[in-house]
């Protein structure tokens, strides 16, 4: 057999399999002679049909059958041996003048080459890492929240100023349809807020999207809408109202203290803007880590430049899953997918090019830390050693999860590699301004 790689560019070939009549031949016949004692053909004797006949009934499809044999295994041994770096899995190639009648038979494959390209981690770059501080307006307005969750809520026949109002947002043709509770004062017009007071249960106040709230993002809560559609939504929307309360709030004292944090760990309202402004920093702090790797994995797909076989690609997504794709889904898929495929190359290549290893003690570490978060989720703060060292015996004896585990370690450094090599300037700013930051506005 005959096999050679055709370049089309750099990130497209052609594999054409040359299968002469040797390669094959024997099988067939083989083959047909175990055939000719099981045969039976209308007039004959089972048995006792004669080979040409044998030959013509079951001759073309035990020659597919082998020939297609032949061809598989070839192509596997060759990728093998040339080592290729694929995108997908070849695809046959279509040819209007193959016939299965030919003694000597060639078959094409398309494949397409993850590209060449070298990575330059140290370039600079205009990320910015960005730690959030929680503001006195952030805390007073916690503060006010926690004395409205833990106070007394008092059901109202109609609204009046400092109410909460439950009720559904409505616009059919827009697609909204979320029931949701609004507080008066997030009203960004006075006179809609005014609107308000005096309503019923059943009452239906009717209000437009634009500017309705101080905060445009809070369209995407209150109206369950997506972000790329906040900015522009001007369209009308009713609000039938369901429920009225009003709330009497909870004082700021011991008991409520112990209530949040526990006995004696906060002991006055100050205590509780610290530990409020602590707990929120921290949660900031993922954010803040979560838009950081996303603005330096922007960076590195923006600053390494290389071709994807697109076209391929697409083609090749139309055949693999359950469901099989129309040109237009693969398409859509390719463009949904093609920013990830690009990263996962460059961290490929700067994965080999750092040498990044892990050891046992990184690997106990990792799942340690894994288990006591997820035993946290449960509501099991303070495991003992003890119970967190048997878990992670156990869980590191399944090999499958010692692989799944190693993976998530390594992507766990290669994220670190990646920060460091950024070097961000760090950015002080409240939560809005970070908002803001997030959605490039």
């Amino acid at each position: 057999m005959d096999i050679k790689r055709v370049a089309l560019n750099a990130v497209n070939e052609v594999i054409v399999l040359t299968v002469p009549h040797m390669d094959y031949k024997g099988q067939v016949a083989k083959r047909i002679n175990e055939k000719m004692p099981l045969a039976t053909v209308k007039g004959f004797r089972k048995g006792a049909v004669p080979k040409a006949l044998v030959e013509k009934q079951y001759g073309a499809a035990i020659k597919v059958e082998e020939v297609n044999k032949v061809v598989t295994l070839a192509l596997e041994r060759y990728l093998q041996s040339e080592r290729l770096n694929l995108l997908g899995t070849p695809l046959p190639k279509e040819n209007e003048n193959f016939s299965w009648a030919d003694e000597d038979l060639v078959f094409e494959y398309e494949i397409g080459l993850a590209p060449e390209f070298e990575i330059d981690l140290d370039a600079k770059s205009n990320v910015v890492k960005y730690q959030i501080v929680a503001d006195d307006a952030m805390l007073d307005a916690q503060i006010a929240r926690i004395q409205k969750q833990y106070g007394k809520i008092i059901s109202q026949l109609e609204v009046a100023k400092g109410n909460d109002v439950s009720g559904t947002f409505v616009n059919e043709e827009a697609g909204i349809n979320n029931r949701t509770t609004i507080e008066l004062e997030e009203l960004a017009d006075p006179k809609l807020a005014k609107s308000f007071i005096g309503k019923k249960v059943g009452d239906i106040v009717t209000m437009n999207t634009k500017g309705l709230f101080h905060d445009t993002h809070k369209l995407m809560d209150y109206l369950n809408v997506s972000h790329d559609d906040v900015h522009d939504l001007d369209v009308e929307v009713t609000f039938t109202i369901d429920e009225v309360v009003a709330h009497e709030l909870a004082e700021l004292n011991q008991e409520l203290f112990d209530k949040l944090f526990g006995a004696g760990v906060v002991t006055s309202v100050e205590d509780l803007k610290a530990k409020i402004k602590e707990d929120a920093e921290k949660h900031f702090g993922t954010q803040s880590e979560q838009k950081l790797m996303a603005d330096v994995q922007d960076f590195l797909i923006e600053t390494h430049k290389f071709d994807l076989p697109k076209e391929f690609l697409v083609k090749w997504l139309q055949t693999v899953g359950e469901k099989k794709l129309t040109p237009e889904e693969a398409e859509v898929e390719y463009n949904r997918s093609e920013k990830g495929l690009r990263f996962q190359l460059i961290e490929g290549k700067a994965l080999a090019q750092s040498n990044i290893q892990i050891n046992f003690e990184d690997l106990k570490q990792f799942t340690s830390a894994t288990i006591r978060q997820q035993m946290a989720q449960y509501g099991q703060a303070n495991p003992t050693d003890a119970e967190v060292e048997s878990i992670v015996a156990r869980v590191l004896s399944n090999q499958d999860e010692v692989k799944k585990l190693s993976e998530q370690v390594v992507a766990e450094k290669m994220l670190q590699l990646f920060k460091e090599k950024a070097n961000p300037t760090t950015k002080e700013v409240t939560y809005e301004q970070f908002v803001a930051a997030m959605y490039n506005e």
